[in-house]
């Protein structure tokens, strides 16, 4: 236990900086026992309940996990260690399929709108006090996501679709309380939220989207919010049919008083149509990001949502970064109104190289996942196994334990980033890279 670590502290806050400063550094493994209160009570000479308000902390804060009387340890993805540090290297040679990001090609050309903006905020300089939301960007969200059946409420623009999540989370949840959370879902997500101090629950997930069961019992056994992505889930590519929205939205009912945090980050990228969720709560906020069609470095989001989230938001937003800058703002307003980006054009780009590689693993006996967006799920019977073997093929992939709690194994690949004649060579080489463990049988749900 805890090999050549020493803890030490005398108080509760240095104790807590202590065992965080060590699983930072990599001393303190994920997974490793940690010493009961009493035990490390007494070698540090102090009172138990210093120790006890030392893990509370760190509990708080995502850094360890305690399971009664099998006592704490250093979570097996600590919120000091970020899942962005999962990623493989790659070496000369071999093609990186492994991050989420979009294909430039498909990105719209950005210098135009930029100008544009630039002029208008030359025209007309923003100052302090200056309404933080362009009223053009406004109207545009608003109008989109009216088509989009969103309900109505106030628009707001944060800096993408993690800083609007965040706020949200902040505005309503107090360390402690539980969230409901995909699984395998956005790696930065299942990384903020006990960063937080808040406690993830996961909910499991199919092509349709989270399981209508699992959230009724996560919502039944406590947990305060629920995050769904309704497009284009990252990892899984699941979307919300209208079935699936029905039946959560009925789960919702029941549990007026859950936060509700819908993600469409896949706006503009896919052609599915939107089932939002919203309607069934008090509290809710729908997060429309720019990055994956416009751009990542916009780093910009639009969301809506009740009354009261909203006005939170915006109250905690004017006491930190103030505002999004409204060159951005009006940059993207111009790229909506000029229609830059061809929705239609962008869905069948990525579909082709989505459908094409799920359909070759198909014909290898291999079940893959990958509905919509740019991402494919391969459940797998070892991902580490399977990435290291992919990569001495020439390929990187990215791990499944990026993106899980306590989901089945399984690998991401980005289709962004692929040429028609890799489709077949990609879909041989992960059919090798599982053997014969990788067959039909196996889901992710």
């Amino acid at each position: 236990m805890l090999g050549e670590y020493r803890i030490s502290g005398r108080r509760a806050a240095e104790i807590s900086a202590d065992i965080e400063r060590g699983v930072g550094e990599g001393e303190l493994r994920p997974g490793e026992l940690l010493p009961s209160i009493r035990e490390l009570a007494e070698r540090l000479e102090v009172n138990p309940n210093t120790v006890a308000a030392a893990y509370r902390t760190l509990r708080e804060r995502g850094v360890i996990e305690t399971a009664g009387r099998r006592g704490s340890r250093v979570r097996s993805k600590p919120a000091t260690t970020a899942r962005d540090a999962m990623r493989v290297e790659v070496p000369p040679g071999v093609r990186d399929v492994s991050e989420g990001n979009p294909d430039p090609a498909l990105l719209p050309a950005l210098a135009g709108a930029f100008a544009a903006a630039a002029g208008q905020g030359d025209r007309e300089p923003v100052l302090y006090g200056h309404a933080p939301v362009d009223p053009g960007l406004a109207r545009l969200a608003r109008a989109g996501m009216d088509a989009d059946g969103v309900p109505d409420g106030p628009v707001a623009v944060a800096s993408g679709a993690l800083d609007a999540v965040e706020r949200v989370l902040a505005a309503h949840l107090s360390p402690g309380d539980a969230v409901a959370v995909e699984d395998p879902g956005w790696g930065s997500l299942l990384d903020l939220v006990p960063a937080l101090g808040l406690r993830t629950v996961p909910v499991g997930v199919d092509d349709e989207g989270p399981l209508p069961d699992a959230v009724r019992a996560a919502l039944a056994h406590g947990a305060r919010a629920l995050i769904v992505t309704d497009r284009a889930q990252n990892p899984t590519g699941a979307a919300l049919s209208g079935a699936r929205a029905r039946a959560l939205r009925s789960v919702l009912a029941d549990h007026p008083d859950t936060l509700l945090i819908e993600d469409d980050h896949g706006h503009h990228i896919v052609d599915h149509p939107l089932h939002p969720l919203a309607g069934p709560t008090r509290s809710w906020a729908f997060v429309r990001s720019a990055a994956k069609a416009y751009g990542p470095d916009l780093r910009l989001a639009v969301l809506t949502g009740d009354t009261v989230t909203l006005d939170r938001v915006r109250g905690r937003q004017r006491l930190g970064p103030g505002w999004v800058s409204l060159i951005v703002q009006r940059a993207v307003a111009r790229l909506w109104s000029e229609a830059a980006v061809d929705p239609a054009a962008v869905a069948a780009g990525y579909g082709r190289r989505r459908d094409g590689l799920t359909g070759a693993l198909a014909r290898r006996g291999i079940v893959a996942h990958g509905r919509t967006g740019m991402n494919v799920w391969v459940p797998v019977p070892d991902e580490t196994a399977a990435v290291a073997r992919l990569l001495h093929a020439g390929w990187a992939v990215a791990p499944g334990a990026r993106f899980r709690t306590n989901a089945p194994p399984g690998i991401r690949v980005t289709v962004s980033g692929l040429r028609e004649g890799d489709i077949e060579p990609l879909a041989e080489s992960i059919a090798l890279a599982l053997g014969p463990a990788g067959g039909p049988e196996r889901t992710y749900a």
